[in-house]
């Protein structure tokens, strides 16, 4: 991937991942373009680079998602890198029944069924453009899941399953697939799961990781790891359950 001179949608990109996503593209010379539910959040991203497009919109609302892309696909026709990061992360209990699931964010809407209608809609667009791709951000938790976090990791397993079937189907079309598969990082992600364990701070700040990931997107790697998630994706299954059993003692 050539990183400068593109033009670069990237959801959930106020914070986090996204944010340091979106910085990194800056600096490479690519417009870019980042969507997130919280208006006063963008407002900040756009304070502190005047440069960056801004658009309010929750990725799990099939009419916020639509009116975005129609604005984008107006606004911006030469789209030809759409990054999908907006993703929410819950500690939920099933022994408790469906309660607890039904009772907060769905994250099978937002991180995997939004990445899935973002791709089809801006799939005709990015296959007009030069160099075009598709990145999404799975997770470590799609491939040895927490039993904390059974349905996000769930959701992220189903996109990684997703990245590999497009990859396959855009492959004469122009359209690479690369999926970025992040560790822990210091975000905003699961605020009161991560209270719940003692104000857990992982020890990867979004910036350090995605230094590592804009090399590796730079040198065409289709799967990006980083750490641990690196051994995760070449494991084996009995490495893989080695994994799960010191992740859920």
């Amino acid at each position: 991937m050539n990183l400068s001179g593109n033009t670069v949608l990237i959801t959930g990109g106020s914070s986090g991942i996204g944010y340091a996503l979106a910085e990194a593209f800056l600096a490479a010379n690519s417009q870019v373009i980042v969507c997130a539910r919280d208006a006063d959040r963008l407002l900040d991203a756009r304070a502190r680079h005047p440069s960056l497009h801004t658009w309010v919109c929750d990725v799990s609302d099939e009419e916020s998602r639509r009116n975005m892309f129609d604005w984008v696909a107006d606004s911006f026709p030469g789209l030809n890198i759409l990054v999908n990061n907006a993703g929410i992360q819950r500690d939920i209990d099933f022994t408790h029944g469906i309660d607890d699931f039904q009772s907060g964010e769905n994250e099978i809407r937002t991180n995997l069924e939004a990445a899935i209608v973002l791709c089809g809609l801006f799939i005709p667009v990015l296959a007009k453009n030069r160099q075009a791709a598709i990145v999404n951000v799975s997770s470590g938790l799609g491939f040895v899941p927490s039993a904390r976090m059974p349905v996000y990791s769930a959701s992220k397993a189903g996109l990684h399953a997703y990245s590999m079937a497009i990859r396959k189907q855009l492959s004469s079309t122009g359209i690479q697939v690369f999926e970025i598969v992040p560790p822990a990082v210091d975000t905003e992600l699961n605020p009161l799961g991560r209270a719940k364990r003692g104000r857990f701070k992982a020890g990867l700040s979004a910036a350090t990781f995605v230094e590592s990931v804009m090399k590796k997107l730079e040198g065409d790697v289709l799967e990006i790891g980083y750490g641990a998630t690196e051994d995760f994706m070449r494991a084996s299954r009995a490495e893989l359950d080695r994994h799960f059993e010191r992740m859920n003692p």
